[in-house]
């Protein structure tokens, strides 16, 4: 734990105030209960963020890592506009380093976490991947296969991240080596580390884990926007 270390730990209140908001989900209720989301949810996903914010700029300058709500801290008010359900709150917040621009998703991977009533995750991806900057990701590894292995060499000897994501129904590049052809049939990908709420997550020690595993996913990362900057030169 750095001397200047703002986080503290996530409390059990946390998780305790996202459970009972999933049950009173009115603003009457929330309204009520304002300060323990301020105090045990807001507080220490801003504190996170400011303490991990440095390293983050360390993998690329360009990413946002202001400590505040709509910027890396998603917002607890649901956009109920176009949606069936139409309960006006969130129980589950997340924190997300990105580039800004508005086509950062599906060309540009962030790094996020997202803490539940009962569950968090953290991870690398797309929430939803360009078709153009895919079919580049996979030109790329025709072209020149030795990069893209260093890229996600670190990949098989970790075990924090499992790889998920979409994948085309009928799968592609079935004549490829290991690791190749797994990352080859993916229409849009991300990388996760799912776990129930343990010690880790309440202790000051997570923003230091946050950091050392982010920084692990760093060089796929790397890859990944290169491709992208060459695919969105190109629309141009």
């Amino acid at each position: 734990m750095k001397p200047d270390q703002q986080f503290r730990g996530f409390s059990r209140e946390t998780f305790s105030f996202l459970r009972e908001l999933g049950r009173h989900n009115d603003k009457t209720w929330f309204e009520a209960h304002r300060g323990v989301y301020e105090e045990h949810a807001l507080g220490p996903l801003r504190a996170l963020v400011s303490d991990v914010a440095d390293f983050m700029l360390g993998i690329d300058l360009s990413f946002e890592v202001a400590p505040a709500v709509g910027k890396t801290i998603s917002r607890i008010y649901r956009d109920t506009r176009f949606s069936r359900d139409k309960s006006p709150f969130r129980d589950h917040l997340w924190i997300v380093f990105k580039r800004s621009g508005q086509d950062w998703a599906r060309y540009i991977p962030g790094y996020f976490l997202e803490i539940g009533p009962t569950s968090y995750r953290y991870g690398l991806g797309f929430y939803d991947a360009a078709p153009d900057l895919m079919a580049r990701f996979r030109q790329q590894i025709d072209d020149d296969p030795d990069s893209f292995l260093r890229a996600v060499t670190w990949f098989g000897r970790q075990k924090v991240f499992t790889l998920e994501g979409e994948l085309y129904k009928r799968p592609l590049g079935r004549d490829k080596p290991e690791p190749i052809r797994t990352w080859y049939q993916y229409k849009s990908f991300y990388l996760t580390c799912n776990r129930p709420i343990d010690a880790t997550i309440l202790s000051p020690r997570f923003a230091g884990q946050l950091r050392k595993h982010f920084g692990l996913a760093a060089p796929l990362y790397h890859y990944i926007h290169r491709l992208a900057a060459q695919v969105l030169a190109t629309r141009s």
